[in-house]
């Protein structure tokens, strides 16, 4: 955005139009807008995203459990593409048939991804499930949340600030049309007598 080099349009001349000085002030309006409004809604948002992200994660530690599963017997091997904590990363998982004890004390079953990279019957490794003993991803850590929310913050305020930005090309662009519109209002009265003796030009 081109804002200190339309100061100039301030400036008293003969050649100043009404469009110089409104498109100067447009100018002006909008930088102040920017430098106040953009940091209040990056930092708005990310502290929503925060506290909404650190409500989610107390209900997830709160209804969440490890426990430790036994394998049974190997299945299929698969690679999953990112963590369940929300880090990214390809990690290869081997898919065990697998027992274990939920929470609340019942026996559960079931076909399971394993860190294991050579799982063999007996072996035990760590499983989070529900309050109902069916698997679930691991809890968001905080860490993971206060990222989340500071990108959250930052997208929120680069969408502030291209939206007042849009804003203020298209005003710009109906301003330059109506100077247009008038130029040719005026070309088209005075143009067919351009340079003719007598014509007043």
């Amino acid at each position: 955005m081109r804002v200190l080099p339309g100061v100039w349009r301030w400036r008293h001349n003969p050649l100043r139009r009404r469009t110089d000085l409104a498109e100067a002030w447009l100018a002006l309006v909008t930088l102040l807008v920017m430098v106040l409004a953009v940091p209040a809604v990056g930092a708005l948002c990310g502290s929503l995203s925060n506290a909404s992200l650190r409500q989610a994660v107390a209900e997830q530690r709160r209804h969440r459990h490890i426990t430790e599963a036994v394998v049974v017997a190997r299945a299929e091997r698969q690679t999953a593409p990112s963590q369940p904590d929300g880090s990214m990363g390809r990690v290869t998982r081997t898919r065990v048939v697998a027992n274990w004890t939920a929470h609340d004390g019942s026996s559960h079953s079931g076909t399971l991804g394993t860190p294991l990279k050579s799982p063999a019957p007996g072996a035990t490794f760590r499983l989070w499930t529900d309050d109902h003993g069916r698997p679930v991803p691991r809890p968001m850590t905080t860490g993971a949340a206060a990222t989340h929310a500071v990108f959250s913050g930052i997208c929120a305020a680069a969408a502030a600030a291209a939206l007042i930005e849009g804003m203020r090309r298209l005003i710009v662009w109906r301003l330059i049309r109506r100077r247009y519109e008038r130029l040719d209002r005026a070309w088209a009265r005075y143009g067919p007598d351009w340079g003719r003796t007598g014509a007043g030009s």
